[in-house]
């Protein structure tokens, strides 16, 4: 850690915030390979949330290396980076007092294990979408598996790169159900948290 640095604390705290969006901040953190239908999920799921009146931030992986992360590739290293970036991010936004929805494959437990760490107890809910290889390559939005299988496109995961799947995630999804019904768990979770009015 750099030399003279102080943490500041401010007038204005989280639990402020919060009492006056009138609901807890946490980070709901989608996971999952490419096509497996994190964004989507993500984007719908904000949307519901916003309608019932809830102060939310989606943070999007190829938005953020528009501009955040824009001096990062795509390497081991980076794309470590990336998830840590994007766990400060969060975390700073959570103690703004807002729902932050995050849709990265974050492929390694031990970086998704960081963020957590990063939160206070019940702040983070790791949401696997858990969808078949298969019907990841047929959905290829980007056409990246297609350059995967080529050798055009190296370190892609699911294909030359592990996934590491969470071995106990708050939520589990089947990516290969309707989005609608997915999105009626992942209300009915919040529900139950607290988040959501009953």
């Amino acid at each position: 850690m750099a030399q003279n640095i102080v943490w500041h604390s401010h007038a204005l705290n989280r639990a402020q915030r919060e009492n006056a969006n009138r609901h807890p901040a946490l980070v709901i953190w989608f996971t999952g390979l490419s096509g497996s239908g994190k964004s989507t999920l993500a984007g719908v799921l904000e949307q519901a949330l916003f309608s019932q009146g809830v102060k939310t931030y989606l943070l999007d992986g190829d938005n953020v290396r528009h501009g955040l992360c824009s001096d990062l590739s795509f390497s081991e290293i980076d794309r470590q980076e990336n998830i840590r970036r994007i766990g400060e991010v969060a975390k700073l936004m959570v103690d703004a007092g807002l729902v932050v929805l995050t849709a990265f494959i974050s492929p390694h437990r031990a970086e998704r294990q960081k963020i957590r760490a990063l939160m206070e107890e019940g702040q983070f809910i790791e949401v696997h979408v858990d969808t078949p290889l298969a019907i990841c390559e047929s959905r290829d939005p980007k056409g990246l598996y297609k350059k995967a299988r080529a050798g055009e496109l190296r370190n892609f995961t699911g294909i030359d790169a592990a996934y590491e799947a969470p071995e106990q995630p708050d939520v589990h999804l089947d990516g290969s159900q309707p989005v609608d019904s997915l999105i009626e768990k992942l209300l009915f979770v919040l529900k139950n948290r607290g988040i959501l009015p009953a």
